[in-house]
């Protein structure tokens, strides 16, 4: 084996190790949130938290005039044959090129169900009759991480879409990690399709687009090159959304189609490289974002076991006020109606019915009772009695309301969620912390 074959394959084993442990820790993180009962998305839905679960690839959506050469830098990343490429308007619906273990084609119902970020998309009956997605077995460079989303070749004049294809490449272009923008030399580069839909995007996610000038080997010399190049930018700083400083538009081709090799610099690792880049802060994010996931959890959990420490304290002291007023809203009452009843009655009778100790006792409880109705002078009675009643209802009243009780837990709800603190502490943010270990590690090189 020669020396530069021996380097290719010792790099291929490195970016395979590479994409391997992305791979898996994108996967772990994604388990971590939707596998168990004890899953963060399961402990947040309980605790009135909705969590988003992170992708376990980066999406990006490639974007040009026909023929701009989108679909062959599909085929040429991961290294086969998936989509049509010509002169003609091959791609007519959006495409979704993705790894898998065996090569399958997806409908769109299926790609819905796969990619349940395009749920909102089943509104439109049309788009999904153009929407499908490509699964390939294919493990180049970082494709395994990665969804290209291949959309319609755009044109300009009286060209009719199926659907409103430039509101759904802004939609989709909303829920990407990156969109590459493709200018065709020898094509309708300054299509201004392509360039409405590009500056509308911009406004949104401007951070996320990228441009390249493709089929730079078609371009003729390099003064024809620079010539194109200035067209196209000045076509672009017309447009006050993409006049920006640090404007950079690579130079790329595929190299397996190139129709003289050597005749123009080719920078298509710089496609490369912003994927890679995009990758590692999809990955950074995500961790990140567990992290503050396992803290915001654990805060709930503590709030929710702090408030229901004070409202029960706050529903004990409503039960004994409770009981206090209507208590007294039903002695009132009951002592006067006792004091009348027994007015009726002879001492003599109820000693003899009751005993002499009992009879005592229950005249010497009535006694403030006979006092203050021996005060009110007979006239005065009834409004005594309405008094009393109104006295009574108020009471009554005021022991419901003050007897109402706040929400509390029980006890085996507040024992399953400190478990799941527990859990989250013990065993969510040591993996986590493993996983960025790892991910830093395999970043400094070092064991």
């Amino acid at each position: 084996m020669s020396r530069r074959a021996a380097k290719r394959v010792a790099a291929g084993n490195v970016d395979s190790l590479t994409v391997s442990l992305n791979e898996q820790i994108l996967a772990d993180c994604h388990s971590l949130y939707v596998d168990t009962d004890d899953s963060l998305m399961a402990i947040g839905a309980e605790l009135g938290l909705a969590i988003e679960p992170p992708r376990k690839k980066i999406n990006i959506m490639l974007i040009g005039n026909h023929s701009a050469g989108k679909s062959s830098f599909v085929n040429w990343y991961i290294e086969e044959t998936i989509q049509k490429t010509g002169v003609a308007i091959e791609t007519q619906g959006f495409t979704l090129v993705t790894s898998g273990r065996k090569r399958e084609t997806l409908t769109g119902n299926a790609t819905m169900h796969l990619y349940p970020m395009l749920k909102e998309l089943e509104e439109n009956a049309k788009v999904m009759d153009y929407l499908n997605t490509e699964i390939t077995t294919s493990k180049q460079k970082k494709f395994p991480l990665i969804t290209f989303i291949d959309t319609p070749g755009l044109v300009d004049g009286e060209m009719q879409y199926p659907f409103d294809v430039d509101e759904t490449i802004r939609w989709m272009g909303r829920k990407c990690d990156l969109i590459f923008v493709f200018f065709d030399p020898i094509g309708q580069a300054l299509c201004k399709r392509t360039l409405n839909i590009v500056e509308d995007l911009n406004e949104v996610v401007g951070e996320k687009i990228r441009f390249y000038l493709s089929k730079a080997d078609t371009a003729g010399l390099e003064s024809d090159r620079q010539k194109v190049l200035m067209q196209i930018v000045q076509e672009l700083c017309k447009r006050p959304g993409l006049n920006k400083a640090g404007f950079d538009m690579p130079t790329i081709y595929v190299p397996t189609l190139a129709e003289k090799p050597g005749r123009c610099v080719n920078q298509i690792e710089e496609v490369c490289k912003d994927v890679d880049k995009s990758i590692a802060h999809t990955l950074q994010s995500t961790l990140n974002t567990l992290e503050t996931d396992c803290d915001m959890l654990i805060k709930r959990i503590d709030d929710s076991i702090e408030v229901d420490t004070v409202n029960s304290a706050s529903n004990i002291k409503a039960r004994l006020s409770g009981i206090l007023l209507g208590s007294f809203g039903l002695l009132l009452p009951l002592a006067f109606l006792s004091h009348f009843l027994l007015s009726l009655v002879s001492k003599k009778f109820l000693s003899a019915a009751l005993g002499d100790d009992l009879t005592d006792s229950i005249l010497s409880v009535l006694t403030p009772a006979r006092e203050i109705s021996a005060a009110i002078p007979a006239d005065d009675k009834m409004y005594y009695i309405a008094g009393l009643v109104l006295t009574s209802v108020v009471l009554l009243i005021c022991a419901k309301l003050f007897f109402r009780t706040k929400p509390t837990l029980s006890r085996r709800t507040k024992k399953a969620r400190l478990q799941k603190k527990r859990f989250i502490i013990d065993t969510i943010k040591p993996k986590k912390d493993k996983m960025y270990t790892s991910y830093l590690q395999q970043c400094m090189g070092t064991d």
